[in-house]
């Protein structure tokens, strides 16, 4: 299953993109997709509603698309955490996984425009999958513990400033927490749906030219062990979301470092999680 929001930004209308192609209003149960509906059982309402034909058709077009998930209240990110990516880098393989913050303030829908900020020479490009919580998790005994707790997956553009990240500050969040810096969707994608969260293919172009061809099958921390080593140091809470890294082929690692200007347009897939188009601007 497919959920969504559509709408401007702030008054989106939830949604659900059935199978039979078509988008079905959420409003008659649930102001908006976040925490309380995942946590509340809202997946499995509108899988009843949805098998009674109780949903209102919804018209998208000419809707904005906006983040699937409503007010998140934190981004978990983790770092290096495929091998490629770490070696164009230049830093060492992790032996656990590398976690920072995001300002939860930083996501936006998947086809907003994002604001280069002010004197910004370095803005980049990650494509990654993104997890996102439904029910609450502390201390995980296993990984295996991490499926009960995922209410799906979506695309997330990870973008960062480098000389913010890597020169301006000793952790990272500095370059990471910029204006709409984690465009996010269009879907949140139901864990049956996906099926096998490390077998999914990703990439990203830049004007049209491919700069990241992936798979998340090369992360060195897969999906489960993410949330179980996460649930050991903080509480997941649902709506949470977390970026599980990005393969090689960043703007840092490339020759030239191609960082995006005003105008560069960045286009992001991921198998059966749909794609995202930013346009970027000057701030």
């Amino acid at each position: 299953m497919k959920l969504m929001q559509l709408g401007n930004p702030g008054a989106e209308t939830p949604a659900v993109l059935a199978e039979d192609g078509r988008t079905y209003a959420l409003s008659g149960l649930t102001g908006r997709i976040d925490g309380a509906f995942l946590s509340g059982g809202g997946v499995e309402r509108v899988r009843q509603e949805l098998a009674a034909g109780a949903l209102p058709l919804l018209h998208p077009e000419g809707l904005r698309v906006g983040a699937p998930i409503a007010r998140p209240g934190k981004v978990v990110c983790i770092g290096l955490n495929y091998r490629d990516h770490a070696e164009e880098t230049g830093a060492a393989i992790p032996q656990r996984p590398v976690v920072f913050m995001k300002d939860p303030a930083t996501v936006v829908g998947p086809y907003d425009q994002v604001p280069i900020p002010r004197g910004s020479v370095k803005t980049d490009w990650e494509v990654e999958l993104a997890i996102v919580i439904g029910r609450r998790a502390q201390y995980l005994a296993d990984p295996s513990e991490a499926r009960g707790v995922i209410a799906g997956y979506a695309i997330s553009n990870d973008v960062s400033e480098r000389e913010f990240q890597l020169d301006y500050s000793g952790q990272w969040d500095l370059g990471k927490s910029c204006e709409a810096f984690n465009p996010l969707g269009p879907w949140l994608v139901t864990p049956d749906e996906v099926g096998d969260p490390q077998a999914l293919g990703l990439g990203l172009a830049v004007n049209g030219e491919v700069r990241q061809a992936g798979n998340t099958k090369n992360m060195i921390f897969g999906v489960e062990h993410v949330v179980w080593y996460l649930s050991q140091y903080m509480v997941l809470n649902p709506g949470d979301v977390i970026n599980t890294g990005t393969p090689a082929g960043v703007a840092l690692g490339l020759p030239g470092n191609p960082y995006l200007r005003e105008g560069d347009t960045v286009e992001l897939s991921i198998d059966g999680l749909g794609t995202q188009r930013q346009t970027f601007v000057n701030a």
